[in-house]
C-alpha cells in the first residue's frame, strides 16, 4: 500500500511566518506516521487574484494538480479580522470539487490574539461546501508572537500542549487520509456556483 500524500497550503506570505512553522510541525508528524508530505508555500506560486474568466492564469494548473493529487490537505492561515487570510482564499478560489471532494482536510489557525476559532469555522464551512471531510480535530496557535522561541532556523514551541495539538493534526491527516467518503452534504449540493 502506498503512503498517503499530505499537502499543506500556507496562507501566510510573511518571511517569518508562524503559520508556516505550525504547518511544518504538523507535516513532520505526518511524515513520522507514514505520510508523504509537501508544503505548498503560496509565496512560491504565481496565483493572480482569481478571475473566473482566467481560471488557468499563472501557475494555477500546476497548483491545482498538486492539491488534486493529495490524499489529505492541511490548510493553515493567520487570523485577519476574525477570518482567514486573502492568499489562502485566493488559492482556494482556484480549487473546486476536483481538488477537495471526499478529501480529508485538517485546519490550523494562528492568531496574534487569544481567539482564533472563527477563522477555523469559516474554513470548515468552505470545505464542507466542497464536500471535503474535515477532521474533527483542529489546531490553533493563539498569541503567536509568544508561542515560539529560538531563531528562524532553530525554533521550538513554548507550550508543549500547543505543540502536541499541532502535531496531532498531521497525525490525523495520515490516519484518515483514506476514510470512506460520506454521502454529499447539504452544503455541497447547494454549492451550485462552485464549478462556474
Amino acid at each position: 500500500m502506498s503512503r498517503p500524500c499530505v499537502v499543506a497550503i500556507c496562507g501566510s506570505l510573511r518571511e517569518e511566518s508562524h503559520t508556516r512553522k505550525g504547518l511544518g510541525h504538523a507535516l513532520d508528524r505526518a511524515a513520522e506516521t507514514g505520510g508523504e508530505t509537501e508544503l505548498l508555500d503560496l509565496r512560491e506560486w504565481d496565483l493572480p487574484v482569481y478571475d473566473a474568466d482566467a481560471s488557468d492564469a499563472g501557475g494555477a494548473a500546476a497548483f491545482t494538480a498538486r492539491v488534486r493529487e493529495a490524499d489529505a490537505i492541511l490548510l493553515g492561515t493567520p487570523v485577519y479580522h476574525g477570518s482567514y487570510a486573502t492568499p489562502l482564499k485566493n488559492a482556494l478560489d482556484y480549487c473546486g470539487f476536483d481538488e477537495f471532494e471526499n478529501k480529508t482536510v485538517g485546519l490550523l489557525a494562528v492568531a496574534g490574539g487569544s481567539f482564533p476559532i472563527t477563522a477555523l469555522e469559516h474554513l470548515r464551512s468552505v470545505c464542507r461546501a466542497l464536500n471535503a471531510w474535515v477532521l474533527p480535530h483542529q489546531a490553533a496557535i493563539p498569541k503567536a508572537s509568544d508561542a515560539f522561541e529560538g531563531d528562524a532556523s532553530d525554533w521550538r514551541f513554548v507550550d508543549e500542549q500547543v505543540a502536541d495539538r499541532v502535531a496531532v493534526l498531521g497525525e490525523r491527516a495520515v490516519e484518515y487520509a483514506t476514510i470512506e467518503p460520506d454521502p454529499p452534504c447539504l452544503e455541497s449540493r447547494e454549492n451550485v456556483g462552485a464549478d462556474d
